[in-house]
């Protein structure tokens, strides 16, 4: 085990699907992973406040702006999906450089739902690995990366398919970062196998 936790970004603009990325934010914050909540504006811009309007008109608040967090380091940048949040963060650039160093380092960069299509196939970031992503967007992801799976781990890459997936996605991130012992704590901890 590490000696100091480790540290992961979880983006939210506008239209973030609110269950994928409160499963993500919860999970890892279980686990003792040091989350990072930061906004993201529409179009990829500084957002106005911290305060964003999920998918399904849930508020969540951010910790940071994303242009305070990008230049952290993380072990993890961990995206939610839903739409057109997703949209948003394909727009950002300091996203995007702050996606393509992490997955050249190695470092975990993971995707659900629209964001496995929308982010990161869209950044250049998938190159033929293999993912999954929203069976309705199953489509317009290339042939040579899909893989049937509710979750889809390749190397560094973790993408999964959407809300009724984040949990086990979630999991999936907590035992790449902190270990299988640990995972399976935190999904005893939620009376999951």
């Amino acid at each position: 085990m590490r000696e100091s936790s480790p540290r992961a970004l979880v983006p939210i603009a506008d239209g973030t699907e609110e269950i994928e990325a409160v499963c993500i934010i919860d999970v890892l914050r279980r686990a003792g992973v040091s989350v990072t909540v930061a906004v993201v504006g529409p179009g990829g811009t500084r957002a106005a406040s911290r305060e964003v309007l999920a998918s399904r008109g849930v508020r969540l608040v951010a910790d940071v702006h994303l242009e305070e967090a990008a230049g952290e380091p993380y072990d993890a940048v961990l995206l939610p999906g839903g739409m057109p949040g997703a949209a948003h963060l394909r727009d950002c650039a300091p996203l995007a450089a702050l996606l393509a160093a992490h997955d050249a380092a190695g470092r975990l960069v993971g995707a659900i739902c629209a964001a496995p299509v929308v982010v990161l196939q869209e950044n250049g970031l998938l190159r033929g690995r293999g993912a999954t992503c929203f069976p309705g967007l199953r489509e317009q992801l290339d042939p040579s990366c899909h893989r049937d799976g509710r979750v889809v781990q390749d190397g560094n890459l973790l993408t999964s398919q959407g809300p009724g997936t984040a949990l086990e996605f979630a999991l999936a991130a907590v035992a790449h970062l902190c270990g299988h012992g640990r995972r399976g704590e935190i999904a005893a901890q939620l009376l999951l196998p």
